[in-house]
């Protein structure tokens, strides 16, 4: 399946369409643990496995796992992206909080420019308080959707996946939040291990499986 066949799914949230989700994450994880798919670890700490990249879209799934190292991040964890996400979690639990932006010394606002091999953070001058405004747990089965430009933080406890679906938006860019006195600076992001990623892709599968999904 491709981008627009998974958003039209995972869009209507009802058990039918998520199963077929799920039938086709079972079938992509079962690529990955034969090395058909190639894993990176995101600064974020999860393993991303990029699966469609094309006009402006984005189909990936995302493995968190208390095997995988600690995320090495240079800034914080709220972010917001570029591009709008809609994401269906096959397994594990998930929470999402918001966070409104006020004029403040806490923390500052980086402009993020992805490449393949990495990441440059440009520091901006702007300092920000970031405020938390509303949070949600998502759970198996559940859809959420974030807008371009939404600043959020991910926590995730144990074993996760999910069905991340993105689309570029015009004039968007990804940004983080980090220390005030950061500078610019580069993050490199790393290769997943053959052997790790195709292990965790068969642990992901097996878990999809446990929960219900019927490849």
């Amino acid at each position: 399946m491709r981008y627009a066949d998974l958003h039209r799914l995972c869009a209507t949230g009802s058990a039918p369409e998520v199963g077929q989700v799920t039938s086709w994450a079972g079938r992509t994880l079962a690529d990955a643990s034969a090395g058909r798919i190639e894993g990176v670890l995101h600064p974020l700490g999860f393993l991303c496995l990029p699966v469609e990249r094309h006009a402006g879209t984005g189909v990936c799934l995302h493995l968190w796992s208390p095997e995988l190292p600690p995320a090495p991040t240079t800034t914080s964890l709220w972010h917001c992206h570029s591009w709008e996400l809609l994401s269906l979690l096959l397994y594990g639990t998930l929470h999402n909080t918001l966070a409104s932006l006020a004029e403040g010394p806490d923390l500052r606002v980086f402009r993020v420019v992805s490449a393949p091999d990495g990441d440059t953070l440009h520091a901006t001058d702007r300092t920000v308080r970031a405020e938390p405004s509303q949070g949600r747990t998502f759970t198996r089965g559940e859809v959420y959707r974030l807008p371009a430009g939404s600043f959020h933080r991910t926590d995730v406890t144990g074993e996760t996946a999910t069905v991340a679906l993105g689309a570029d938006r015009a004039g968007g860019h990804d940004m983080s939040l980090g220390p005030p006195g950061l500078r610019s600076h580069r993050v490199r992001r790393r290769r997943g291990d053959p052997r790790q990623t195709a292990r965790l892709a068969r642990r992901a599968a097996d878990l999809l499986q446990a929960n219900g999904a019927h490849p």
